[in-house]
C-alpha cells in the first residue's frame, strides 16, 4: 500500500510548522556586515577569499563523486562480462 501526501507550505510556513527558527534578520544583517567588510577592504572579505572554503570542499567531493561513478561503471562491466561468459557457455552446451 502507497500512501502520498502533498503539502502545499511556503517556505516561511514549512519553517513555522516544523518549529524551525525564522533567521531571516540575522541572516540580513550577516550579509550587511558582510558588504561593509567588503567595501571597507577588510583583508579575507574580498570574493575569492570568501567562495575559497566552499570551491575547495565542493572539488573534493566532485572528485570522489566521480571516483564513485567511475567504479560503479566498472563494477556493472565486470558484472556484464561475467553474465555474457554465463550465457555464451549456455548456448554452447545447448548446441552439442
Amino acid at each position: 500500500m502507497k500512501v502520498h501526501v502533498e503539502f502545499d507550505l511556503t517556505p516561511q510556513e514549512f519553517r513555522q510548522a516544523m518549529g524551525l527558527p525564522d533567521v531571516e534578520v540575522f541572516q540580513q544583517e550577516l550579509m550587511a556586515h558582510i558588504r561593509q567588510q567588503m567595501e571597507a577592504g577588510v583583508e579575507g572579505y574580498d570574493p575569492w577569499s570568501l567562495m575559497q572554503p566552499f570551491l575547495q570542499q565542493g572539488m573534493a567531493q566532485g572528485v570522489a563523486s566521480f571516483g564513485h561513478y567511475q567504479q560503479m561503471l566498472m563494477d556493472m562491466l565486470r558484472q556484464a562480462d561475467t553474465q555474457s561468459d554465463g550465457e555464451t557457455h549456455n548456448s554452447k552446451r545447448k548446441k552439442t
